[in-house]
């Protein structure tokens, strides 16, 4: 594009430059200029022929340059336009189609609306029920005895005696209107005369029967009132006002607006909905002058029982998972108490009878043939049996029966540590013992869990390595209780590998107090146990919960 003018302007110097040539040869050819002017013709015709085809060269080119970068530039805006129309139009069409998608769903929402109106007004008057009344009543008391015979009910609620007692009297009150209008003188030109007496039962029945039957069947009286409105507005409008005036009498509006009360409280909120329009549209039929203020009437009436019916499930709900709640708190603590049990049969059976069947083997083998060692052997894994079986009846003791007895007998405790090293020894395992710091005061749960550690420690050496040599560590300082169980190598060929469940006790003991336990293989082969239990005041709050079985039996 910069080429082109650089061209045209070397085109015009080119002609600029043949220019005074030119005219010194015209004024050679011209007379008395000393020159030939057919010679000079040819001369001039040449230049200005060069002239020309330069001039047109250059025009040629120069357009073709102007035309290719307007080309370009009405190129780049025609893009440029182009684009920012489809943004803008697709912009456009977004927004359009956004519109169209929200004005769908809210026709779709609005039609689903319309739709649902005559399935809830079939509610409302055919098919729909309400909830049944509560169970449990404030003001309710039994029915003496001596007055069963003569009643039907067991149970007599004040409310539902007081809201009889209303509906009597509006009964009376509405009969006694209506024979007032009915006999009374005429009232002005716009009165037609008496009525047919019967009416007078009709009104006041409309009026009083949904009062009755609204505590029971809620929606039966709704259905009752609203088909009776007709005979009570006819007869208003007969005898009892004149043209202009509302066509309601104040017992009506009293017994409807209970009634939808009650409707609000106990149905569905489709049928509440349902039974506001219907009233909505009969009040606008009956008289469209009194209708907003009618409305406005019905309405806080109905708000106000959706808001007690909410309030009513509401609690209802957060009863149910109160009980929920404890039903899982109470299953919670049956699997806790079966684990527990769990926990102490499986380190009472596993200890004393691996104890039993070692010695048990044991015992023939160190007799050969003396009836004195042999009975003494025998004598010995006698005592281990009824032992084990005490202290299965001690731990079963939460089990109670019939009669509510347990066996209260005390759990063992570091006390008894002595009683397990000898057994330990009589199967065969040389057993270490270390003793530093005070063990009598020990709290009940501490010394338990301690006595249940070393004993499933012992009862695993005896099992897996039977014949290794044992060491025994119970220090007793600064708080806390250390145990530390740690068995060497197997001397014989042991059970093969557990469950597990064992260790899983004992750390299980440790936890429960507070406490860590450790267990894995010793550097030197064998296997080792570390056990750290605070002693503190916690112990006391923690064996009742360990205890609960126990102790009580």
């Amino acid at each position: 594009m910069i080429s082109v003018p650089r061209r045209g302007f070397l085109s015009r110097r080119r002609f600029l430059s043949c220019r005074p040539r030119v005219a010194a040869e015209e004024r050679a050819g011209a007379p008395g200029g000393g020159g030939d002017e057919v010679a000079s013709r040819p001369h001039d015709d040449d230049a200005a022929a060069r002239w020309r085809g330069d001039g047109e060269r250059s025009g040629e080119r120069a357009g073709r340059s102007h035309s290719s970068t307007d080309g370009e530039r009405g190129g780049g805006e025609r893009g440029l336009s182009g684009r920012l129309g489809a943004r803008a139009e697709r912009g456009f069409l977004g927004r359009l189609g956004a519109g169209a998608g929200r004005a769908v769903r809210a026709a779709s929402r609005a039609g689903r609306a319309v739709r649902a109106v005559p399935g809830a007004v079939g509610l409302a008057f055919f098919q729909g029920d309400a909830d049944p009344p509560p169970k449990v009543r404030r003001l309710a008391f039994g029915v003496p005895r001596w007055l069963r015979p003569h009643v039907p009910v067991t149970m007599i609620s004040l409310v539902q005696v007081a809201e009889l007692i209303l509906a009597l009297m509006l009964y009376l009150q509405t009969k006694s209107m209506v024979w007032s209008w009915n006999t009374g003188p005429s009232v002005g030109p716009f009165r037609q005369g008496p009525i047919w007496d019967g009416f007078e039962y009709l009104t006041a029945v409309a009026v009083a029967l949904p009062i009755a039957l609204r505590d029971r069947w809620p929606l039966a009286a709704w259905r009752v009132s609203f088909a009776l409105m007709p005979v009570v507005v006819g007869v208003t409008r007969t005898i009892g006002s004149h043209p202009g005036q509302v066509p309601y009498i104040q017992w009506l509006g009293v017994s409807y607006l209970l009634v939808l009360y009650s409707v609000a409280v106990r149905c569905d909120r489709r049928i509440t909905v349902a039974v506001w329009i219907v009233t909505f549209l009969a009040t606008w039929i009956i008289d469209p002058n009194s209708m907003p203020v009618a409305m406005v009437v019905v309405s806080v009436a109905v708000l106000f029982g959706y808001n007690v019916r909410v309030r009513r499930s509401a609690t209802a709900k957060l009863k149910t998972e109160e009980r929920r709640t404890r039903q899982a708190e109470s299953a919670q603590a049956v699997l806790a108490e079966r684990a527990r049990i769990a926990r102490e049969l499986h380190d009472v059976v596993a200890h004393h009878m691996s104890v039993i069947a070692i010695q048990a083997e044991a015992v023939p083998l160190k007799a050969r043939g003396d009836p004195a060692q042999l009975e003494a052997g025998l004598a010995e894994i006698r005592g281990l049996s009824l032992e084990a079986i005490a202290e299965l009846r001690q731990v079963l003791g939460v089990l109670r029966d019939q009669d509510g007895r347990v066996d209260t007998a005390p759990q063992p405790g570091l006390d008894r540590l002595d009683e397990l090293v000898s057994n330990a020894r009589a199967a065969g395992l040389a057993v270490l013992v270390k003793r530093a710091g005070p063990f009598d005061r020990l709290p009940p749960a501490v010394g338990l869990s301690a006595y249940r550690i070393v004993q499933e420690s012992l009862s695993n050496a005896m099992r897996h390595a039977p014949g290794s040599t044992v060491a025994l560590d119970v220090t007793h300082r600064r708080g806390e209780l250390r145990l530390r169980v740690a068995n060497g190598p197997s001397a014989a060929p042991g059970a093969g590998p557990g469950a597990g469940q064992g260790v899983v006790g004992m750390r299980e003991r440790a936890t429960l107090l507070g406490g860590t336990l450790d267990a894995g293989p010793a550097a030197g082969g064998g296997f080792e146990v570390r056990a750290t239990l605070p002693v503190t005041d916690a112990g006391e709050e923690t064996h009742e919960h360990l205890s609960t079985g126990d102790d009580v039996g």
